[in-house]
């Protein structure tokens, strides 16, 4: 009887403790939010100059989502994301999109030179017009619960711009300009000049004042630079990171580290001066 007792009491307690250790679980659910509505100072197409760079462009301003959960009004930070795209993309097949964070506000203004950047970056050519599109997307935190605006269409011609200053001089509008490879990961070495042969077969071709090529060998190892001018280090091009042998960033400056070799082999060189990447691939 004890023992029967002592079992009953013990359950008694175990149940006691569960019920005691319960708590309401409370879900917090997402009820929806409406669309922030964009507008812009203007729609009127625009001839972007390089003279005005400084001057406001345009300026942008859109409404409050107001995302709601059932506990009330989210009371978290709203981050918003400037999206621009060309006209045709929809904001899903252009690679080149472009995109400006802004932190919780309601609007955002641009400079000539801010709005041009968009258009250099997606690599669009100075002084053709195109048809753009820009839009809104407003989050939570980690990017959660997306909403987008409505789409403001813009006519944008760009001016020429560019991350790094190509080879060539501003007054020739860089029509004028020439690259080389020198370097010990090369046929040359360092020799600067660059004797004959190479002064030919690691001379760039240049597609346009942006852009160059070159189809060349090059050794196991060793690195190398790329000179505008025949005898000249001071306006070189070096990597940014000289660990990166097949794609990175570069500037225009006398100063290290080198491109890497990329390995024993002929690899096409591209260098663009628009995006201030370049890229080699095995031929």
């Amino acid at each position: 009887m004890k023992n029967i007792t002592k079992i009953l009491l013990g359950f008694l307690v175990v149940t006691t403790a569960l019920l005691s250790c319960k708590k309401d679980e409370h879900q917090v659910i997402f009820e929806g939010g409406t669309a922030p509505v964009l507008t812009a100072s203007t729609t009127a197409p625009m001839v972007l100059d390089i003279a005005n760079k400084d001057n406001i462009a345009i300026s942008f301003a859109w409404t409050n989502p107001n995302y709601r959960f059932n506990t009330g009004v989210s009371s978290q930070n709203v981050t918003y994301t400037l999206q621009v795209d060309t006209t045709g993309s929809n904001f899903t097949t252009n690679p080149n999109i472009q995109e400006m964070a802004i932190a919780n506000d309601l609007g955002v203004t641009l400079t000539v030179k801010e709005l041009n950047t968009f258009l250099s970056k997606m690599e669009l050519s100075a002084g053709t017009q195109y048809n753009m599109e820009i839009r809104i997307k407003s989050a939570l935190l980690n990017n959660s619960v997306p909403l987008y605006s409505n789409v403001i269409k813009i006519k944008l011609t760009p001016y020429l711009d560019f991350a790094v200053e190509p080879p060539g001089t501003a007054a020739m509008n860089y029509s004028d300009g020439a690259l080389w490879v020198v370097g010990d990961a090369s046929a040359n070495g360092w020799s600067n000049p660059l004797p004959a042969p190479y002064a030919t077969s690691q001379r760039f071709t240049r597609i346009d004042v942006l852009h160059y090529e070159l189809i060349m060998p090059f050794n196991a190892s060793g690195g190398y630079k790329l000179i505008q001018k025949q005898g000249e280090w001071s306006t070189q091009y070096h990597a940014l990171d000289g660990t990166a042998k097949l794609s990175g960033n570069f500037e225009k400056k006398d100063s290290d580290p080198q491109f890497p070799s990329p390995g024993a082999g002929t690899y096409k060189v591209e260098v663009n001066f628009q995006t201030g990447k370049y890229k080699l691939t095995l031929q």
